[in-house]
């Protein structure tokens, strides 16, 4: 799985993000770099625990892992796009692998008391979105620093 670094305009996104984030009571995060760095920016300034949780890092893509998609051979592609749930042609996680991953953790946290902040993966986002029908956005794109709540 692949770790990339933050982006030279981490601090700039950081201090618009930290203004608009709704109330909450603990901080769970990918252990990825990218979203560990900021969930301990977070829960350092507003003074919230913090726990990393494998089961939110992004989908595993096997040999896929970092390639540019036009160097991906097309029938891999294809026979992805085939069975887009349950294909894994990259050796990887299929989506369904990733949603019932996420799906255990989403119940687990809707068994605590109050809120969590969970700072993970575009990917992860998505798969929440469609398995809660009360989410506030049913966006496509996912761009960091972009928050949606979830139905607890």
């Amino acid at each position: 799985m692949t770790d990339l670094p933050l982006t030279a305009s981490f601090a700039d996104e950081y201090a618009t993000l930290i203004k608009t984030l709704p109330e909450f009571k603990r901080i769970v995060t990918s252990p990825l770099t990218r979203c560990r760095h900021l969930a301990e920016q977070i829960a350092a300034d507003l003074n919230r625990p913090l726990t990393e949780d494998h089961r939110f890092r992004e989908m595993d893509f096997g040999r896929w892992e970092s390639q540019a998609w036009d160097t991906i051979p097309r029938a891999e592609i294809d026979a992805w796009a085939a069975d887009f749930l349950h294909a894994r042609p990259h050796g990887g996680e299929s989506v369904a692998m990733l949603r019932a991953r996420v799906g255990i953790a989403l119940s687990s946290l809707k068994q605590l008391d109050g809120d969590s902040l969970v700072v993970t993966h575009a990917g992860v986002i998505k798969v929440a979105l469609a398995q809660d029908d009360t989410a506030e956005s049913h966006e496509t794109s996912i761009g960091f620093g972009r928050y949606v709540t979830l139905d607890q």
